[in-house]
């Protein structure tokens, strides 16, 4: 399982390399521009890891994103995180996972009921990828207890679990640690997720942690599954990082604009 001072070692990683997440900046730039032929991930890194190093964040090849119920008529009673937040890191997270071919299993509980539809921003991104897969379930409150849900997970043969939902006291901590009792890393997502509350979502963060599941945000993932900016899809994973944060894509719009004037005036 993963411990929770694994998501200490991440976090103090990426506070350290906030400075390196300029690079995209340039994307341009031969300096970090990999050659399209060699593989990506890992090869793109100057040092290989060793095991234990490489253990420490999660593994992206190894993983499957599920995204739990995250349904319009469950976001009115969401009161942790700003619903444009919730809508904006979920629809990173499926893009992530898109970039990085991780498989996308997701589902819906009652959408016909009151807990409402998809987020139709959702439901059009991944009905159009052939490689997402929709689950429907039987009125199950956790989605581990569908059959034909936990079958679409061993059918990845991946063991490495990021979860995200809407409630994250409910639709995402009830599978999370019934798959981590079945012998899953289970990573949950908790700014892609939302409660009634904070005190409910810190409750669920609590218990996931002491179960041994890592809580993390949508930026460690993006971040842990980008890995190195020595890739020749280098703008890409920048343009994702103007997706979860706003700021940023400002930061490179106001670069990018520089670039362009300090150019023309040569």
């Amino acid at each position: 399982m993963i411990p929770i001072k694994r998501l200490k070692k991440t976090l103090a990683a990426f506070a350290t390399g906030t400075a390196l997440l300029l690079q995209p900046l340039a994307l341009t730039s031969a300096a970090y521009a990999q050659d399209a032929s060699q593989p990506l991930h890992l090869e793109g890194l100057s040092k290989e890891p060793t095991e234990a190093a490489n253990a420490a964040l999660y593994d992206p090849s190894d993983a499957v994103l599920l995204l739990l119920d995250h349904q319009t008529g469950l976001f009115q009673t969401v009161n942790d995180i700003e619903i444009a937040e919730l809508r904006r890191n979920t629809m990173a997270l499926a893009k992530i996972a898109q970039q990085a071919d991780i498989p996308i299993i997701y589902t819906a509980s009652e959408p016909n009921g009151s807990n409402g539809p998809l987020m139709a921003e959702l439901e059009e991104l991944l009905e159009a990828d052939e490689d997402a897969q929709y689950v429907a379930r039987q009125g199950e409150v956790s989605s581990w207890d569908n059959a034909d849900f936990v079958a679409a997970v061993e059918a990845t043969g991946r063991k490495t679990l990021v979860i995200a939902g809407v409630w994250t006291s409910v639709c995402v901590a009830f599978p999370a640690l019934q798959a981590t009792a079945d012998g899953y890393d289970v990573v949950v997502v908790m700014d892609a997720s939302g409660d009634v509350s904070k005190l409910a979502a810190d409750a669920a963060m609590t218990r996931m942690a002491a179960a041994g599941i890592a809580p993390v945000t949508t930026n460690t993932i993006l971040s842990e599954t980008h890995r190195t900016w020595n890739r020749p899809d280098a703008a890409d994973w920048g343009a994702l990082y103007g997706e979860v944060s706003p700021g940023y894509r400002a930061v490179t719009e106001s670069f990018n604009r520089a670039q362009e004037a300090a150019t023309s005036a040569e």
